[in-house]
């Protein structure tokens, strides 16, 4: 195994490459792992050892932190290639503040950008052939970080761990969702820690999701956990509600995540001359315009499913359907994204970055 080192990071070469082994036409998501992972640990009060090696399995004492606390965070990132071969991440200077905004409030240390942006370019680069090209196909990379000090004693961990893995991925959902609007559950609280990628956040949503999916949808529409009368988010994303020609989405607050695709659909909409307002909207609100027919779509936007439209939605048992649109905006703004990410178009915000 050779052993060659960059300006910060070291980096142990794999053997034999585990592609051959892959279906590339028949993904499940986050299933795969390429060759190589990132590596990092926080010791003595400060991150050392960054460290590109072999994807492998760690060695942690049951009594590591993270397993009793939750002390972790994590990011969702893509990479796609298009049709000369080049490789591009979409907005992952975003991606490096939300995972040290999280990080903060889940009392973990920063991770220094040096290290961040050299582990990208590198791991991308070694791993340039698990990049597909094509229409829906992308690398799915997760950077995270969580508590490796041993020891059951409720304070936060002297150790941490923060690292990389990738997965080549296809579309999330292949079709349109149906969704249920929580009325009893909720994601998040005022003062809580629902802006950040807090993985307990995550585990939390497993439970009514799973009620939900048992009476025919997929996903959870959240709402405020004070009144449940406002909406939130849907699922693990942000949501868009179309009513007339204005598109509606929430505030970002310290209960709701601030999502690159939903900053980056809301820059869309104002590039091209769609209103949009960002404010609280609330649960009659939509029913009433899905009564009266001004409403015309829902949608989900994150990296993992970049825009995901509603079929229908369900609250308190009534079902509404949403008719499919000549002149979908779901459809519009995930073309124009996913144009810009696989370099088909232009790109006039900036949003993409070549790494390999």
């Amino acid at each position: 195994m050779s052993i060659a080192t960059n300006e910060h990071i070291t980096v142990e070469k794999i053997k034999k490459s585990k592609l051959d082994q892959v279906d590339f036409d028949n993904l499940t998501f986050g299933k795969n792992f390429t060759d190589y992972m990132f590596e990092c640990d926080y010791k003595d009060g400060k991150w050392q050892n960054p460290t590109i090696k072999p994807y492998g399995n760690l060695e942690l004492s049951p009594a590591t932190k993270v397993f009793h606390y939750g002390q972790a965070v994590f990011e969702g990132m893509k990479a796609y290639k298009d049709d000369q071969g080049e490789v591009f991440l979409f907005r992952p200077e975003d991606n490096f503040k939300r995972i040290n905004i999280s990080s903060k409030r889940m009392a973990i240390p920063e991770f220094p950008r040096e290290f961040f942006f050299e582990a990208l370019h590198t791991l991308v680069q070694l791993d340039k052939d698990w990049v597909q090209p094509g229409e829906g196909n992308s690398l799915y990379i997760r950077p995270f970080a969580m508590a490796t000090e041993v020891g059951v004693s409720a304070a936060p961990s002297d150790e941490y761990k923060f690292m990389i893995i990738m997965a080549p991925a296809q579309a999330y959902y292949t079709g349109d969702v149906r969704v249920v609007i929580a009325e009893q559950f909720s994601r998040s609280a005022d003062g809580g820690v629902g802006f950040a990628k807090a993985a307990g956040n995550y585990g939390a949503q497993f439970y009514p999701t799973n009620l939900a999916r048992e009476k025919g949808f997929q996903q959870v529409i959240w709402t405020d956990a004070k009144e449940h009368k406002y909406l939130e988010e849907a699922g693990t994303m942000n949501v868009f509600f179309r009513i007339g020609d204005t598109l509606i989405t929430a505030p970002t607050s310290d209960r709701i995540l601030d999502g690159v695709t939903r900053k980056s659909v809301l820059k869309l909409a104002e590039h091209n001359g769609i209103k949009a307002e960002v404010r609280r909207i609330q649960v009659s609100e939509l029913v009433e315009a899905a009564k009266n027919g001004t409403l015309k779509e829902i949608f989900g936007a994150g990296t993992a499913a970049v825009i995901s439209p509603v079929s229908a939605f369900s609250y308190q048992e009534t079902v509404y359907d949403i008719p499919k649109q000549e002149d979908s905006y779901a459809k519009r703004f995930k073309k124009e994204l996913m144009d810009i990410q696989q370099n088909r178009a232009d790109d006039p915000f900036g949003w993409r970055y070549p790494v390999a």
